[in-house]
C-alpha cells in the first residue's frame, strides 16, 4: 500500500496544475455544448430570411425598375425644385427665372434652350413634355417675320409681339387658371387659391381683394392689377347678416369664428345690423374692409 502512495501524493504545484487542467476541460466542455446549440438557432433564423428573400428581391426589382412619371408642363413655370427633378443645373434654372422675371416667355423648345443653355441631350429628354398654351401655337402660324412699323402693337423684328400700353385687361371674375398663371409669380397652387376664393365669394367686387388671398406677395398683386380688373359687378352670394348663425357666418371668408360670435352678440344686444356703419361698431371688425364686406351682406 505504501508502494502506491507516491502515485496519489502531489505537491502543491502539481495540485495547482491538475486544478487548472480540470478547469480548462470544464470550460471546453461547456463551449462544445454551446456550439452544438448554435447551428439550430442559426438554421431557424436562416430559414426565416430565406422565406422573406422573394419579397426582398421583388422590392429591389420594383425600386430598380421604377421611373418617375413626368406629366406635360409649361416650361415657363419651372421652379427650382421642378428644374432639379428634371436634371437642370442651378445656373440653367437661374437663367430661366431671370428671363421670366423680366415678364418674358419662352414659346418653343429651341427658345428654352437658347435661354437656359441646357444640353442637347437633356433637351431631347424633357422637351417632349413641354406644353405651351394654344394661343402660342396659333400665333406661330400667323407670325409675320418682318418689321411692322405701321402697327403700334408690333414694332419688333423676327415676329416677336410687343404689347402696347393699352392692351386689353381681362376680367378677374371670368379669368381661367391658365390666364392667371401667365402672371409671373403665380403657379398652379396660387392660381387655384384665387379661383377658390372667387368661388367662395361668388365673385370679386374689387381688385383690392387680391391682397386677401393668402400667399400673394405685394409684387405679384401689383402685376395682377396691371393685367386684370373687375369688369362688371358680379352676382355675389349675399349673407343675411341679421339671421345667419355663428356657424354660417364663420363660413364667410372674411369672418372668423371669434368675429362671428361678436356679430351675433351685437345683434342680440342692439336688435339688428342696419348698415355698414353698424358694422364699424362691432368689436374686432376689420374697418379697412367694411366697404367691400358690406357688398356681400344683406341687412
Amino acid at each position: 500500500m505504501n508502494s502506491l502512495k507516491p502515485y496519489f501524493t502531489f505537491t502543491a504545484s502539481q495540485r495547482s496544475g491538475l486544478f487548472a487542467l480540470f478547469l480548462l476541460i470544464g470550460i471546453m466542455q461547456c463551449a462544445i455544448l454551446s456550439i452544438e446549440n448554435i447551428p439550430e438557432d442559426n438554421s431557424r433564423e436562416k430559414q426565416q430570411w430565406l422565406a422573406l428573400q422573394p419579397e426582398i428581391d421583388a422590392l429591389k426589382k420594383q425600386q430598380h425598375d421604377f421611373t418617375p412619371k413626368v406629366y406635360p408642363f409649361n416650361p415657363n413655370f419651372i421652379t427650382d425644385f421642378k428644374g432639379y427633378k428634371l436634371g437642370m443645373s442651378t445656373d440653367e434654372i437661374d437663367r430661366l427665372l431671370a428671363f421670366r422675371k423680366s415678364d418674358k416667355y419662352v414659346n418653343s423648345a429651341e427658345e428654352f434652350q437658347s435661354v437656359t443653355k441646357v444640353s442637347d441631350s437633356l433637351l431631347a429628354v424633357i422637351s417632349p413634355y413641354f406644353k405651351f398654351p394654344d394661343w402660342v401655337k396659333n400665333s406661330k402660324r400667323k407670325t409675320v417675320r418682318s418689321w411692322q412699323n405701321t402697327d403700334r402693337n408690333y414694332q419688333t423684328p423676327t415676329g416677336k409681339r410687343k404689347f402696347a400700353a393699352n392692351k386689353v385687361m381681362l376680367d378677374i371674375n371670368t379669368a381661367s387658371q391658365e390666364d392667371l398663371m401667365k402672371v409671373y409669380g403665380i403657379g398652379p397652387a396660387l392660381s387655384e387659391r384665387i379661383l377658390k376664393q372667387r368661388e367662395a365669394l361668388g365673385g370679386f367686387v374689387s381688385m383690392e381683394q387680391m391682397n386677401d388671398v393668402w400667399g400673394l406677395s405685394p409684387e405679384v398683386v401689383e402685376k395682377l392689377l396691371k393685367q386684370f380688373k373687375v369688369a362688371a359687378a358680379p352676382n355675389v352670394k349675399k349673407i343675411a347678416v341679421n339671421n345667419a348663425s355663428v356657424r354660417e357666418l364663420s363660413q364667410f371668408p372674411y369672418f372668423r369664428y371669434p368675429l362671428s360670435k361678436e356679430i351675433v352678440t351685437y345683434r342680440s344686444m342692439n336688435g339688428s345690423i342696419k348698415d355698414a356703419e353698424d358694422l364699424k361698431k362691432i368689436k374686432g371688425f376689420p374697418l379697412e374692409k367694411v366697404s367691400i364686406i358690406a357688398v356681400y351682406l344683406e341687412f
